[in-house]
Parts: structure tokens; sequence; C-alpha cells
């Protein structure tokens, strides 16, 4: 598998095709999530160079839907992903372990038992529980509202306390990492409701 040329086109797709309305979903959530996924990958063991270049291609590729749509997502993803992986010499096998990491990022997230499916999910929510929480967290609040999907601010806070509540990291490393971290920023959240 050529991973280089892979990753190289979807960057390239991905900076010149993006909606610049995409504050939250835009090519640094993507870059965020590759960096936070091997860093997790590197604190859960995992040494295998191929299954390393698996995820890391799944983490560049997540968000690739947002190419074409919004709703739905992750199945875009997974389309591109068929039709050009095996283009970089992509396997079937590798191609389906791909999407369903990509699947597995779907909200509410179901990583089930697979390892990198699970490092996946945590290092798409890896903000949750880090000090860049509240201006990452404008920006989804910024793209939802261009898109008449969350109509003011006490409903987005509202929002956070119901997500933040029952989220959950599925990594005993994300767990350590990021969980208090995640607890503190749902206090700041409620606080801020109150008010």
């Amino acid at each position: 598998m050529d991973c280089l040329r892979a990753e190289a086109y979807v960057l390239d797709q991905l900076r010149q095709h993006l909606s610049p309305t995409l504050f939250y979903h835009g090519l640094h959530h993507t870059l965020d999530v590759v960096e936070q996924a091997l860093a997790l990958a590197a604190a859960e063991g995992i040494t295998d160079t191929d299954v390393i270049t698996l995820l890391r291609t799944a983490a560049l590729y997540h968000d690739s839907g947002f190419l074409t749509t919004y709703q739905g997502h992750e199945a875009a993803g997974c389309a591109l992903v068929r039709q050009v992986l095996p283009d970089f010499g992509y396997t079937t096998p590798q191609i389906e372990l791909i999407e369903e990491l990509i699947m597995a990022t779907r909200m509410p997230q179901s990583p089930g038992s697979r390892q990198l499916a699970r490092i996946l999910c945590d290092a798409d929510l890896d903000y949750l529980g880090r000090p860049d929480f509240w201006p990452i967290s404008q920006t989804l609040f910024e793209e939802l509202t261009v898109r008449g999907l969350m109509p003011n601010e006490m409903a987005w806070l509202q929002l956070q306390v119901e997500f933040l509540s029952t989220h959950r990291y599925w990594t005993p490393s994300a767990t350590i990492r990021r969980e208090a971290q995640k607890q503190a920023r749902l206090a700041e959240v409620q606080k801020r409701l109150t008010r």
C-alpha cells in the first residue's frame, strides 16, 4: 500500500474542496485526529507498522465525506475510500477495516471491541479533555449555527452538558490522559448554563 500517495490525495482534496464554513470539521481537525490517533496507538503499545499505517489512513479519511455531504459524511467517506484506495495498493480487507474504523466514529460512537476503532473514536473527541476545549467547541457551535442546526448559545450549552455527561473514552490511555479534564470542562459548562 502506498500510504504516502493516499495521504497526499486526501489532504489535497480537503485543502481544495472543503466548505470554508466547516469551522470545526476542517483540515485542522483531520490533522489533529491523526496526531492524537498515533499518540494513542503508541500509548496503547501498538508497534506494527502496517497496523499503524491503516489507523493513520482511517484518521486521514475519517471526515473526508464532508467533501460531498454534511449529514451521513461517514458513509460518504467510506465510499471515497472504496473508490480511491485500490489505486494506492490497498487490499479489500484493508479497505474494509478502514471503513469499519470510519463508521465507528459516527455519533453516537460505537467502536465495539476493536482496539483501532476505540483509538480512532478517542482521537476524534480528544479535545473534550484538553485545555483548548473552549475555542474548539466554539468552532463547532459556529459550524452548526451557520447550517441552522443550533438555535442559540443556551441550546448549545445544554447539548454540551448532555454530550459531556454521556461521553466516554474507550481506551485506558485516553481515559488517563483526558477524563479528569473532561469532567472539569463539564463543570464549567454547567456553571455557564446556570448564569
